[in-house]
């Protein structure tokens, strides 16, 4: 039941960084280059080194886990390019959004923080020790999580309505999948799938939806800016992933 109660500050964590998305919506460019970083910054310390301390640990091949972040990178690029007809060139792109894309970015960000309460669920399972630390880290990592499914609602000209209720679904699954933890427990090889898939989509909406949206204007005045923020929203991630290790 720890978890269930830890994960409660997650829907905090997360509904505070989706307002402040909301709040400086005027600014989005610039959170948007943070949450570059960010998203970044979570595959590249966070996902990627977990998946091969647990193909370690449970002496698994982490190829699979690679197979399914290429395949997790290209399914989203074919649902953008194929079921949302998303034919752009990239000189185009600041005048071409799908509200569609939102909501299926913001979907798959609602997926992750679900299974994010299963990984407090499960760390408990281990130990209450364990448990207390992924907690501080999923906490910390569900906040820019919110950040994250209010800008990319905005971003695709979703309306703030629409945005809020992506919001709160988005604060609601990290408890909903703590509690489900009482439940089921997951095979070492299937979470190595997983966070190989989700890695591959946030590459994919990193790199060729964020970034390209962030720097859209084309203002040198404010590239060293924009740049500067994307940095530090990787190092931030950096940072609360070794404090919690």
């Amino acid at each position: 039941m720890n978890a269930v109660l830890l994960s409660l500050a997650t829907f905090f964590s997360t509904l505070v960084g989706g307002l402040l998305a909301l709040k400086f919506r005027d600014r989005l460019h610039f959170v948007l280059s943070f949450t570059a970083g960010v998203l970044l910054g979570v595959v590249s310390f966070d996902i990627l080194p977990e998946i091969f301390a647990l193909a370690r640990e449970h002496e698994i091949d982490p190829v699979g886990a690679m197979v399914a972040l290429v395949v997790g990178f290209l399914l989203f690029h074919g649902l953008e390019k194929v079921v949302l007809i998303h034919h752009v060139h990239e000189t185009d792109y600041p005048a071409h959004h799908h509200p569609q894309v939102g909501v299926l970015s913001a979907l798959a960000l609602a997926g992750h923080s679900f299974m994010d309460g299963v990984a407090i669920g499960l760390a408990f399972q281990v130990s209450p020790a364990v448990g207390m630390v992924v907690a501080v880290a999923v906490i910390a990592h569900d906040f820019c999580d919110g950040l994250n499914t209010v800008s990319l609602m905005l971003v695709h000209h979703n309306t703030t309505p629409r945005s809020f209720a992506m919001l709160r679904l988005d604060s609601l699954t990290p408890v909903a999948g703590a509690a489900s933890t009482l439940l089921f427990r997951v095979p070492p090889a299937m979470l190595l799938l997983y966070l190989g898939f989700f890695a591959g989509f946030l590459l994919y909406i990193g790199a060729s939806d964020v970034l390209p949206e962030a720097h859209s204007q084309n203002r040198s005045a404010i590239t060293g800016t924009l740049i500067g923020l994307t940095c530090l929203g990787a190092a931030f991630i950096f940072v609360v992933v070794r404090l919690a290790g």
